[in-house]
Protein backbone atom coordinates (compact mmCIF):
# COMPACT_ATOMS: atom_id res chain seq x y z
CA UNK A 1 0.00 0.00 0.00
CA UNK A 2 1.03 3.26 -0.98
CA UNK A 3 2.34 5.59 2.14
CA UNK A 4 1.05 8.83 2.38
CA UNK A 5 2.14 12.00 4.48
CA UNK A 6 -1.12 12.33 6.48
CA UNK A 7 -0.78 11.50 10.19
CA UNK A 8 -4.16 9.89 10.94
CA UNK A 9 -4.44 5.96 11.89
CA UNK A 10 -5.61 4.16 9.28
CA UNK A 11 -7.83 1.04 10.52
CA UNK A 12 -8.55 -0.46 7.19
CA UNK A 13 -6.89 -0.13 3.77
CA UNK A 14 -8.06 -1.01 0.76
CA UNK A 15 -5.88 -1.01 -2.95
CA UNK A 16 -8.00 -0.36 -6.39
CA UNK A 17 -5.26 0.91 -8.50
CA UNK A 18 -6.26 -0.31 -11.67
CA UNK A 19 -10.11 -0.45 -10.82
CA UNK A 20 -12.13 1.69 -12.68
CA UNK A 21 -15.77 3.63 -11.85
CA UNK A 22 -18.23 2.50 -10.59
CA UNK A 23 -16.42 -0.24 -9.15
CA UNK A 24 -14.30 1.78 -6.78
CA UNK A 25 -17.14 3.01 -5.08
CA UNK A 26 -18.50 -0.06 -4.87
CA UNK A 27 -15.71 -1.84 -3.48
CA UNK A 28 -15.05 1.20 -0.98
CA UNK A 29 -18.79 1.20 0.26
CA UNK A 30 -18.47 -2.78 1.20
CA UNK A 31 -14.96 -2.05 2.80
CA UNK A 32 -16.90 0.48 5.07
CA UNK A 33 -20.32 -1.72 5.75
CA UNK A 34 -17.74 -4.02 7.81
CA UNK A 35 -16.23 -1.69 9.47
CA UNK A 36 -17.30 0.07 13.08
CA UNK A 37 -18.30 3.63 13.40
CA UNK A 38 -15.90 5.90 13.87
CA UNK A 39 -13.13 3.28 12.06
CA UNK A 40 -11.01 5.09 9.28
CA UNK A 41 -10.59 3.44 5.79
CA UNK A 42 -7.76 4.09 3.19
CA UNK A 43 -8.39 3.54 -0.73
CA UNK A 44 -5.88 3.54 -3.27
CA UNK A 45 -7.11 4.72 -6.76
CA UNK A 46 -5.00 5.33 -10.18
CA UNK A 47 -7.51 7.58 -11.68
CA UNK A 48 -8.86 10.77 -11.54
CA UNK A 49 -12.58 10.39 -12.26
CA UNK A 50 -12.00 7.81 -8.84
CA UNK A 51 -10.28 10.48 -6.78
CA UNK A 52 -13.66 12.50 -7.12
CA UNK A 53 -16.26 10.18 -6.92
CA UNK A 54 -15.36 8.17 -4.41
CA UNK A 55 -15.40 10.50 -1.73
CA UNK A 56 -18.69 12.24 -3.44
CA UNK A 57 -20.44 9.17 -3.12
CA UNK A 58 -18.83 8.57 0.06
CA UNK A 59 -20.25 11.69 1.31
CA UNK A 60 -23.94 11.36 -0.07
CA UNK A 61 -23.63 8.13 2.00
CA UNK A 62 -23.29 10.02 5.46
CA UNK A 63 -19.54 9.11 6.13
CA UNK A 64 -16.64 11.90 6.04
CA UNK A 65 -13.95 12.42 4.06
CA UNK A 66 -10.90 12.99 5.76
CA UNK A 67 -8.22 13.61 3.06
CA UNK A 68 -7.78 13.22 -0.80
CA UNK A 69 -4.28 13.02 -1.15
CA UNK A 70 -2.34 13.23 -4.52
CA UNK A 71 0.68 10.51 -3.94
CA UNK A 72 1.74 10.96 -7.65
CA UNK A 73 0.97 12.13 -11.41
CA UNK A 74 -1.37 8.46 -11.15
CA UNK A 75 -2.51 7.45 -7.67
CA UNK A 76 -4.28 9.09 -4.56
CA UNK A 77 -5.02 8.14 -1.20
CA UNK A 78 -8.73 8.61 -0.17
CA UNK A 79 -9.36 8.74 3.50
CA UNK A 80 -12.86 8.04 4.78
CA UNK A 81 -13.95 7.82 8.67
CA UNK A 82 -17.72 5.73 8.76
CA UNK A 83 -20.37 7.07 10.06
Amino acid sequence: MAETKLDIKIDEELDLRGEVCPYTFVKSKLALELMEVGQILQVVVSNEESATNVPRSCLNEGHRVLAVEKLNEREWALVIQKQ
